[in-house]
């Protein structure tokens, strides 16, 4: 079973420091899955306040946060210039602090995939194939 993507909110797209390139990006989707809709929330607000951090994250391409909220979901999709940019990010204090906070009350998944080139709406419309369907 499907879910609708109009079930799906998504926040503007907020671009990182690195400019668009014509080489390879990677791109990765967090999903968190919390057990109650306060938690829910909760995730979802840290993600919020992670985004104002964005603008100066090294190796960022930028990132869209997305919530389904009848389902607890929220997540980001991030764009990376590669690899390691995205291992230094998730080492980050800010992002262990709420990945610690959350953990035991919700569910984390996460991926990534590599695209041959930078295109946003691309990018969204393919980055979110594993979220939208009934786990």
């Amino acid at each position: 079973m499907r879910i609708s993507r109009r079930a799906i909110l998504r926040a503007p797209w907020q671009p990182g420091p690195e400019p668009p390139t014509d080489a390879p990006v990677l791109v990765s989707v967090t999903d968190f899955t919390a057990l109650g809709f306060g938690q829910a929330a909760a995730v979802a607000l840290a993600g919020v306040r992670l985004r104002r951090t964005w603008p100066g994250t090294p190796g960022s391409l930028g990132m869209w946060l997305w919530a389904d909220p009848v389902r607890r979901r929220s997540g980001a999709v991030s764009v990376w210039a590669g690899e390691q940019e995205l291992k230094e990010f998730v080492a980050r204090p800010d992002h262990l602090r709420i990945v610690r906070a959350h953990r035991g009350r919700s569910e984390l998944r996460s991926t990534t995939r590599e695209f041959a080139i930078f295109e946003p709406s691309t990018l969204w419309a393919h980055a979110l194939d594993p979220i939208t369907e009934e786990q």
